[in-house]
């Protein structure tokens, strides 16, 4: 593991608290009881695993909502599961292997952790026979998105992003390393997540997440993705938070730049969890481009 000076990792510990306090996280515990019956909650096999998903809305248009680090469709994606327009929508919301209800296995990151997960959630709406769809990607699920939107270009009909990175620089691994130890974020953020998994599991899957996001940077250029967003062909809308704390905006204007014909809106007042803190208004934004 590199050793990063002190002082830029207690920036990033400012950073990382600062970005946490807004933060909110639903325990499993009631969920469903706060989304009423027209939320399905079950699970499927794809590709050797049981994973664990949530649906909702009647429409024709299906919607996959992909979570990021540590998340799951009711954890990371309560305001879209309630509002999104269900008459013009069928949203699904999954919890990627080793998340949430997707267990076991426990999560693991072998250096195609994402290629993985976008495979898993492509094999999983076809299951669920899904002729095509179009995905709401945040963080690592925004990077999920653009694989998928890569590898799967006839399947994937149109792809909203937001707090996605396509590489990973030396910036970004002060903060990852800031995020390292569960038992430095507050509470609020915290308690919940240990509710869904007990602190060992969070502890220890934060941890090997750190390190699996990292090995990207010792590849060339930290190559996540890059390669890949040439061959995006779906129309795409880029988000970003211009006070987002953990995702610096040269990420958002890189992919931007390589993703051709899409579009990049920035929210002024915009943190890494911009969908839920101005849910109406992401809700709004991503309605009207979906459709």
């Amino acid at each position: 593991m590199v050793t990063v000076p002190g002082g830029r990792v207690m920036q990033g510990l400012r950073l990382l608290r600062s970005a946490l306090k807004s933060w909110t996280y639903v325990p499993a515990a009631g969920t469903m009881a706060a989304f009423g019956t027209s939320v399905t909650s079950a699970k499927v096999a794809v590709n050797g695993v049981h994973l664990h998903y949530q649906q909702t809305g009647e429409g024709e248009h299906a919607v996959l909502l992909l979570p990021g680090m540590l998340g799951s469709g009711e954890t990371d994606f309560q305001p879209q599961i309630k509002n999104l327009n269900k008459k013009l929508f069928t949203v699904v919301a999954f919890d990627p292997r080793g998340y949430g209800h997707s267990r076991p296995p426990d999560r693991d990151f072998p250096v195609d952790f994402f290629e993985r997960d976008a495979k898993d959630a492509v094999d999983l709406m076809k299951t669920l026979k899904f002729k095509k769809v179009s995905l709401l990607g945040w963080s690592d699920g925004g990077i999920t998105a653009l694989i998928a939107a890569a590898k799967h270009p006839s399947y994937i009909h149109k792809m909203v992003i937001w707090g996605a990175n396509a590489y990973v620089t030396e910036e970004d691994e002060v903060i990852y390393q800031s995020i390292r130890d569960v038992s430095k974020w507050s509470e609020k953020i915290r308690k919940p997540l240990e509710t869904l998994y007990g602190y060992d599991y969070l502890a220890k899957t934060c941890e090997k997440w750190v390190d699996g996001i990292n090995q990207f940077k010792h590849l060339p250029d930290g190559n996540i993705c890059r390669h890949l967003l040439p061959l995006v062909q779906c129309p795409t809308l880029i988000v970003h938070g211009e006070k987002d704390q953990l995702v610096p905006r040269f990420h958002a204007d890189f992919i931007h730049e390589h993703v051709k014909g899409s579009r990049l809106h920035l929210m002024p007042g915009g943190k890494h969890n911009l969908h839920i803190r101005f849910a109406n208004e992401f809700n709004k934004l991503a309605e009207d481009f979906l459709q």
